[in-house]
């Protein structure tokens, strides 16, 4: 868990210390919501646990959102690495 979570904010991070802008968090939104429908196909009735996955996916909406508005090209970037959109 923890070296993915490396491995995502060093391939998504803009300088070196980069732990924090919306290209990082998309990524770590997309690694918790990745995760958590792994956990769904298990576990169905885990109600609970579906509040968390729907508030990270409108999450990282408004994120990509706002990530679109301010630079399209990390916005592409995003998109493309992380395998989001068609």
């Amino acid at each position: 868990m923890v070296k993915k979570k490396k491995n995502t904010i060093n391939s998504l991070a803009i300088h070196d210390k980069d732990v924090g802008s919306a290209e990082v968090q998309i990524g770590l939104l997309t690694d918790k919501i990745t995760k958590l429908s792994e956990h769904f196909k298990n576990f169905k009735k885990d109600k609970h646990s579906t509040l968390g996955l729907t508030k990270s996916v409108n999450k990282r909406k408004r994120l990509l959102t706002y990530l679109k508005k301010k630079n399209v090209e990390s916005y592409q970037k995003v998109i493309k690495q992380l395998n989001l959109r068609k």
